[in-house]
């Protein structure tokens, strides 16, 4: 895959949505919460999950959803064959842009070497 982020990268069907959350394994970090399940296909995809309940504002959502999106293009490459999905916390919203890309950085990193068997 290129680094740019198609369609075949994205969970887009609600289908894909239940299979990671029937049997996730979460990545946590003070901002997100990454779930993550292996998938059987050759690359890594992304959903987000940022609900109005944890980011008010949607000027707010955009933002962190702009974020993370950039954060998984640069990465999935990087990354084995899972399917995450993003839920963003409340913090989330007070952190800088470059706090966001730090924390993002290290759930992918610890994606990277961790294995996730389900």
């Amino acid at each position: 895959m290129s680094a740019h982020f198609p369609r075949s990268a994205r969970l887009l069907q609600a289908q894909d949505f239940k299979f990671v959350f029937a049997a996730a394994k979460p990545y946590r970090s003070r901002a997100f919460t990454l779930l993550v399940r292996k998938n059987n296909l050759q690359h890594a995809r992304l959903g987000l999950a940022i609900s109005k309940k944890a980011v008010r504002k949607a000027v707010q959502r955009n933002r962190l959803k702009r974020l993370v999106r950039e954060s998984f293009r640069q990465w999935q490459n990087k990354l084995p064959n899972i399917d995450i999905v993003v839920l963003a916390k409340p913090e989330a919203v007070n952190m800088r842009n470059p706090e966001i890309n730090k924390a993002l950085e290290q759930n992918w990193a610890s994606m990277k070497t961790n294995s996730v068997n389900k």
